[in-house]
């Protein structure tokens, strides 16, 4: 199958400046599924440590909008997260979006991060521990919304679900890059499935830039098929599911806890 991953602006300009760029890449590879960033159609809010109400439902509002302008990408499925409110409280959801059948949500983001530029736990509550794989099209997905790639006891326990996509919608900065590819390339080895991951580009803070750096990485080495760039935002890659597959029967997944 063909998995494209990207990194979008954060600014209402040129995210439609990138959107419509990123409709032509995929209708030029005729991708199978799209990785979008974590909560890309609203500015990032965690930003600041002043939390706005007003902002959040905003970007709910913002996000069901964009959610609705998915089949625009022409790709079978679209997974990222987005914001919520369930029962009051605010939430950042993953999901994934069928051509088909349209939306299904996976986990509501569980660690949650509080510092300069990403004061997520100010922002927002934490969802339930579930790490449960989503099933779409005889394909078997795992979430790791960005720092939960971090805590790699839920890669191992994507493995023994026998997922084939582990993907990693985030927001990090540039300062980190080097350090999330080495995450992601371990969370692929610990999972035995190929790690995709899309992020922000562009600003944040004064002090703080978005990173971008989009991956697909593959499960057996974690070697690093592709990375995408600012000059270069947009990624596919023709994978085969069968080496995930293939990948639980070998070292280190097939051993026993």
């Amino acid at each position: 199958m063909k998995v494209t991953v990207c990194e979008l602006r954060n600014d209402a300009e040129g995210l439609e400046q990138d959107w419509q760029a990123l409709i032509a890449h995929v209708k030029s590879e005729k991708s199978d599924l799209v990785l979008l960033p974590e909560m890309p159609f609203h500015q990032w809010m965690p930003g600041t440590n002043k939390v706005d109400p007003d902002r959040w439902q905003q970007a709910v509002i913002a996000h069901d909008q964009w959610i609705s302008r998915l089949s625009e990408l022409s790709a079978g499925m679209v997974a990222g997260s987005r914001p919520v409110i369930q029962k009051g409280k605010c939430h950042n959801e993953a999901f994934i979006w069928e051509s088909e059948s349209g939306y299904k949500p996976s986990h509501a983001k569980y660690y949650l991060p509080d510092e300069e530029g990403f004061w997520e736990a100010t922002w927002y509550e934490r969802g339930q521990r579930d790490f449960t794989v989503v099933h779409c099209r005889g394909i078997k997905v795992g979430f790791l919304i960005c720092t939960e790639l971090w805590f790699l006891e839920h890669a191992r326990q994507y493995c023994r679900q026998d997922i084939h996509l582990l993907v990693c919608p985030r927001v990090t900065p540039s300062s980190s890059v080097e350090k999330w590819i080495a995450g992601g390339r371990t969370a692929a080895v610990v999972s035995g499935a190929f790690c995709l991951s899309s992020n922000l580009n562009g600003p944040n803070t004064a002090s703080i830039a978005f990173g971008g750096t989009g991956w697909v990485i593959e499960p057996e080495e974690g070697s690093v098929l592709g990375l995408t760039s600012q000059d270069k935002p947009f990624l596919t890659i023709d994978i085969d599911l069968a080496k995930a597959e293939r990948a639980k029967q070998t070292y280190p997944r097939y051993v026993s806890e």
